[in-house]
């Protein structure tokens, strides 16, 4: 019976996950997958997006090896089990639009008419890949060039650890 538990809770989350979008094969140049090593949640999503500061800028890149701004917002949420499109128009088609004031870790930052997005860490603070010829880095979300061009945010909740409320 045990063994059919987590079966049953994976079936579920994959049928909720399903009715809301479609979910296009995963690309083979996500890398390596880190969801072995990190938790499951927006803690984890910061934790992952963190260990890129400083892959460099690809424009199309959504890899360790290169990064433009949704190809790392898309390759830190695969590692959580979260599939967003390569495009960050797309991705703020998705999950909970969230107030400035209301942000927490690991919600989705947009900018600039749509064209960037990035991670937000927490303190007003974001992760992001910039431009050709930069890496990615952490800015502010009162620097003057974002704070301008602020569009909104979006909060999508990663897939939690299989157990975490099964024994309450």
């Amino acid at each position: 019976m045990s063994s059919v538990r987590p079966c049953l809770v994976r079936l579920g989350v994959s049928l909720v996950l399903a009715g809301c979008a479609s979910v296009p094969e995963r690309p083979a140049d996500l890398g390596t997958p880190e969801v072995a090593t990190s938790p499951r949640t927006s803690s984890g999503i910061v934790e992952i997006a963190r260990k890129h500061v400083g892959a460099p800028y690809r424009w199309g890149g959504s890899s360790p090896s290169g990064f433009d701004c949704s190809g790392l917002v898309r390759y830190v949420y695969a590692q959580v089990g979260v599939d967003l499109p390569h495009n960050a128009a797309k991705q703020y088609e998705l999950g909970a639009p969230v107030a400035r004031e209301d942000l927490q870790p690991g919600d989705i930052v947009f900018f600039d008419r749509l064209r960037h997005n990035g991670i937000y860490i927490g303190d007003g603070r974001f992760i992001h890949a910039r431009q050709t010829g930069k890496r990615v880095a952490v800015a502010g979300l009162d620097e003057a060039w974002y704070a301008e061009r602020w569009v909104g945010a979006r909060r999508i909740e990663p897939l939690q650890p299989a157990g975490d409320d099964q024994e309450r």
